[in-house]
């Protein structure tokens, strides 16, 4: 069997579970029953500042 072969049949196979694997781990991470605060905490960032600029920020105005 050739080198190409055999790293084919590998990648067709055991390479294609461990990032089935990968993925069901990362879905089963984001709808995890403690993450709802994190999540949404993480959507509200850019209406943190809707009534002032962020502090230490300086806003520049164009003339």
């Amino acid at each position: 069997m050739d080198t190409y072969s055999l790293l084919r049949e590998i990648a067709d196979s055991w390479v294609l579970i461990a990032l089935f694997g990968f993925f069901i781990g990362a879905v089963i991470w984001a709808f995890r029953p403690g993450s709802r605060d994190t999540h949404r905490d993480c959507s509200d960032i850019p209406f943190q500042h809707e009534d002032r600029p962020a502090a230490g920020h300086r806003t520049e105005t164009l003339s």
